[in-house]
């Protein structure tokens, strides 16, 4: 069977749609078509329904998906081993995501150490809500995400990475910093939080819902997207937020931002391993998690 057609139905599959597809592949749309066209022919069915606003499968489309999924994975590992050279060189391309927390502080230098160990790999890497990152693995678009919250998703596993301390973060000089406060003293202060689908966000209303609270009880004035711009609005004094210790760590260690305890709350959280299901790794990929497993704590 034609890879090259079964890469093309994918790719239709994944985006739902024929333009987003060629241009995924880098290719023109008529191409697309005709890949598709004689896939069909081949098979005897029509794979994919075109009578709606979106590009869906037929069931016999559906079928022939899981399957196409394991031969194209199967054709990049054979690719990857044949290039290989006889010192059993890792080469190809990584391609994965993190979360904001550990994709703006751990995963890049691990990515630049792995890249040092193994100069022809090609890694790149996505930074963005935890969310959107397990969305893109389960479409294929990343092979893995490196994200803050195992989210529930029937095409992608998780399995735990390291572990991540969540703290309250306060500006310096600010009249909670360093203390142990009550869940009534942080009711009454003005609260900064990440974005829905952030992983810390997630953390933080699963530990007051098992205090009873929710978001919502709290002072929350200011949701400012993801971890980077929440950090920026706590050094400007403009209030506190709960924030991956990782994203601080360096405030920390010069007095630009302190920590406060709040009784009640156990913030520390999973840094989880994203997977699409039934999908086989790449060379590339399998190194990496060896190499990351080497040298972050459990």
């Amino acid at each position: 069977m034609d890879t090259r057609q079964l890469a093309a139905f994918c790719a239709v599959v994944e985006r739902k749609s024929f333009s987003q597809a060629a241009e995924r592949l880098g290719v023109t749309q008529p191409a697309v078509s005709l890949q598709i066209r004689s896939l069909e022919q081949r098979l005897g069915r029509q794979l994919l329904d075109r009578s709606g606003r979106r590009v869906e499968p037929t069931e016999a489309g559906r079928l022939l998906y899981a399957s196409a999924q394991r031969l194209l994975a199967l054709e990049e590992h054979l690719l990857e081993e044949l290039q290989a050279d006889d010192e059993g060189a890792v080469t190809g391309t990584l391609e994965l995501g993190a979360s904001t927390g550990p994709g703006g502080t751990v995963v890049p230098l691990l990515l630049c150490e792995f890249h040092e160990q193994h100069p022809d790999v090609r890694v790149r890497l996505t930074v963005s809500d935890t969310q959107t990152l397990v969305d893109q693995v389960a479409n294929r678009e990343l092979e893995l995400g490196i994200v803050g919250a195992a989210r529930r998703h029937r095409g992608v596993t998780f399995e735990p990475f390291f572990r991540d301390e969540v703290v309250l973060a306060c500006p310096a000089g600010h009249r909670l910093a360093g203390k142990t406060i009550s869940l009534d003293d942080l009711k009454n202060e003005q609260l900064i939080v990440m974005q829905e689908g952030a992983g810390v966000r997630q953390v933080i209303e699963d530990e007051l819902r098992k205090a009873g609270l929710r978001l919502r009880d709290l002072d929350v004035s200011l949701e400012l997207g993801l971890q980077e711009s929440v950090r920026s609005a706590v050094l400007a004094g403009h209030g506190i937020a709960f924030i991956s210790r990782l994203a601080v760590d360096a405030d920390l260690d010069e007095g630009r931002v302190v920590t406060a305890r709040v009784r009640g709350l156990d913030p520390v959280r999973g840094i989880f391993l994203a997977r699409a299901g039934g999908r086989s790794e790449t060379r590339a990929a399998r190194a990496f998690v060896a190499f990351a497993q080497e040298r972050l704590p459990a």
